[in-house]
């Protein structure tokens, strides 16, 4: 029994540390494509939504888009990006930031880095809260439970 209170924090803790991983480098990835990176005119390919949700847990709906551009190398790259502009249509020109070494990992966002800077603190900041409530509570599992001298009732 005692250990469900360290299994669970634990798997919130692990869900947490992930989460920052993959916001940092999701960031980074965009922001040394916008430094760093090559440009090209891409074409939007489609556009489409997806939801998730519902019954108990509020709606949300996502706006997704399908580029697809020519390298400098010449290799044909087409990727899925999401929340995306709503402005953009199937048909449209769109300049693409890339970076040679990763073509696939492009983005169509305009550089924004202070947009993308505050995005990421968010992220981080609630991946934090995350992850210091599960210490939290596995902190306050192991005192309760070494006090009571793990007495079974």
């Amino acid at each position: 029994m005692e250990a469900l209170f360290y299994i669970f924090p634990g798997i919130f803790l692990v869900v947490g540390v992930l989460g920052v991983v993959k916001t940092l480098r999701r960031s980074s990835r965009i922001s040394r494509a916008w430094r760093h990176g090559r440009t090209a005119e891409a074409r939007c390919l489609r556009s489409y939504t997806t939801t998730s949700g519902g019954g108990e847990t509020p709606v949300t709906t996502t706006l997704r888009h399908v580029y697809e551009f020519r390298t400098a190398e010449g290799q044909v790259v087409r990727f899925n990006e999401a929340s995306g502009p709503s402005t953009v249509i199937e048909g449209d020109f769109v300049t693409v930031y890339y970076l040679p070494e990763d073509p696939s990992g492009a983005t169509a966002r305009p550089p924004a880095q202070g947009k993308l800077a505050a995005g990421t603190g968010c992220l981080v900041a609630f991946f934090a809260v995350f992850i210091l409530f599960s210490l939290g509570f596995m902190g306050v599992a192991h005192f309760i439970f070494s006090a009571t001298g793990d007495v079974n009732p």
